[in-house]
């Protein structure tokens, strides 16, 4: 999503690309705090978020953490956006950067304000699956090991190249889709010279998990599932995987849409799923997950919206800065890691996640 500039850190000089990966260096730790900010709006909301629920700040001295994703390793993985990083969290241990650069790849600093990678998931094998952001790809770990081979899964609808894809999630047979508006370009805006596109497209690639390791991009089965979305951002499918969501994150029309998966993998039917209300806080609607009973929870004005499967907003984990995505992890996966504007947060809920 596009964001307000921060105060930087003290790692803003990072902001240009390098060429190698770095080993691995700790990021500051909080100190231990936990904020006690839960809004119930409905009854419903008590079968989520357990009484005396806090929400615990794990990791911060970033700036824009976004796409997180648990792995099959028990580790946290999430994007430092301005930093061009992926960072690597483990219980017990702390944070540490895992990839760098993991957007843009140039050695001349990048001209826009988010050089790094975006959305994250992980395929049925495990592998790390990533928006590339300002690389306008998507591209694929064969391990979680530093030094992985890396291989781009596609960059081009029609051979023009994609906006910056910023979010994507896995359907259960191996396709993969994404959404790609122009956050991560330069200006950020339509109008950007390097912007190839004349819309901001959500898509499909068919069979992506069966992309060979190092193969080339696979842009011929590419396909177009929504184009008529102004800032299609955060994606997930309902558990049963009958409807996809999709966060839009136009300031004049923050809304979470709702569509049906025809049989073919195309969608239909689109509609207003739930409006967001930006009284209630900083940001807008951005990265989107769902738990096992089909409440989504969103990143929206003031913390983490959950929203029932019937659209109402049953109640909110309010966040002490904007907030940008979040994903589920834990043993039981019903520990929700939320990522911010500097810092990383979780709070344990009662209902599991839906494992990527």
């Amino acid at each position: 999503m596009k964001t307000r500039w921060i105060v930087p850190l003290c790692l803003l000089g990072l902001l240009s690309g390098c060429s190698q990966k770095e080993a691995p260096k700790k990021a500051e730790q909080p100190a231990s705090s936990t904020i006690d900010s839960i809004v119930r709006l409905d009854p419903a909301i008590d079968a989520i978020i357990p009484q005396g629920a806090k929400v615990e700040k794990i990791a911060t001295g970033y700036e824009w953490t976004e796409g997180p994703v648990w792995t099959h390793n028990g580790r946290l993985f999430f994007a430092a956006i301005h930093h061009n990083r992926i960072i690597e969290w483990v219980p017990g241990q702390g944070a540490s950067v895992f990839l760098h650069p993991s957007g843009y790849q140039g050695t001349k600093p990048y001209p826009g304000p988010e050089p790094g990678s975006n959305g994250m998931t992980i395929d049925k094998e495990g592998r790390l699956t990533v928006a590339g952001h300002a690389r306008r790809d998507i591209f694929r770990l064969e391990s979680l090991e530093p030094g992985a081979k890396l291989t781009v899964l596609c960059d081009r609808y029609q051979g023009k190249r994609l906006n910056s894809p910023n979010d994507l999630v896995y359907k259960s047979d191996g396709s993969l889709y994404f959404t790609d508006p122009p956050y991560g370009l330069p200006t950020q805006g339509d109008k950007d010279p390097l912007k190839e596109l004349p819309f901001n497209g959500v898509y499909r690639l068919a069979n992506a998990t069966s992309h060979k390791p190092g193969a080339p991009p696979d842009n011929s089965h590419l396909q177009l599932v929504i184009k008529d979305l102004t800032r299609p951002n955060g994606i997930a499918f309902s558990p049963d995987e009958k409807y996809l969501y999709i966060a839009v994150s136009d300031p004049q029309n923050p809304v979470w849409m709702r569509y049906d998966v025809k049989p073919n993998g195309m969608v239909d039917n689109g509609e207003v799923f739930c409006k967001a209300d930006s009284s209630e806080g900083p940001g807008g609607p951005d990265g989107i997950k769902v738990d096992k009973k089909g409440n989504l929870y969103g990143a929206g004005p003031g913390g983490i919206w959950i929203i029932s499967p019937e659209g109402k907003h049953i109640g909110t984990i309010r966040i002490p800065e904007r907030v940008a995505n979040c994903a589920w992890g834990g043993p039981d996966f019903k520990t929700l890691y939320v990522t911010a504007s500097t810092s990383v947060y979780s709070i344990n809920l009662n209902i599991p996640g839906v494992r990527p």
